[in-house]
């Protein structure tokens, strides 16, 4: 009996944790958030927040930044000269309107697409209309696709990223305008 109680997994050890992930493959869930006395476990996929365990130890501050920087908006290259070449000036910055636009955001960290496979079009380009349960995206996170929604009413005016670029949770992936 005592060596039954020795093999049985504590609390949030390394075999629950696989055991908890071998249950959330196994049917299909996104999140798991369990609790025992002053200790908990929250487990989800495809997203930026790591498995947690309270009480945590303090943070230490890193050295270097932990994000990426920003990508450049999607825009098309300017016109070539005669000589073949591009000319000098810099591309225009993206354009100021007084409009409000609606920024749809990376709900995790993982790989950007635009398109549901390499031979079929992007889910929406610029001028595309999207309603709240249009899918503009997926992101790619643990091997697992994730579908992007608008979750507004619109039409698409800027694509912030190519696809199979990496994105973090809350980047802007595309704007849209409203009207």
């Amino acid at each position: 009996m005592a060596d039954d109680k020795r093999d049985m997994p504590r609390p949030f050890d390394v075999r629950t944790v696989e055991y908890l992930l071998k249950l959330m493959t196994a049917h299909e869930l996104a999140e798991i958030d369990l609790k025992e006395g002053d200790q908990r476990i929250r487990l989800r996929k495809g997203t930026a927040v790591a498995p947690a365990l309270y009480p945590a130890a303090p943070a230490f501050p890193s050295p270097l930044p932990l994000t990426a920087p920003a990508a450049a908006p999607v825009t098309a290259s300017p016109p070539a000269t005669a000589n073949g070449n591009s000319p000098v000036a810099p591309p225009p910055p993206p354009p100021t309107t007084t409009k409000n636009l609606i920024e749809i955001k990376s709900p995790m960290v993982g790989t950007f697409y635009a398109k549901p496979d390499p031979k079929k079009p992007d889910y929406v380009t610029l001028g595309s209309k999207v309603t709240p349960k249009t899918v503009v995206c997926t992101i790619e996170a643990m091997k697992l696709y994730n579908e992007v929604y608008a979750d507004c009413t619109g039409t698409i005016v800027e694509i912030c990223k190519k696809s199979g670029e990496p994105v973090e949770y809350g980047e802007v992936l595309f704007r849209v305008d409203p009207a």
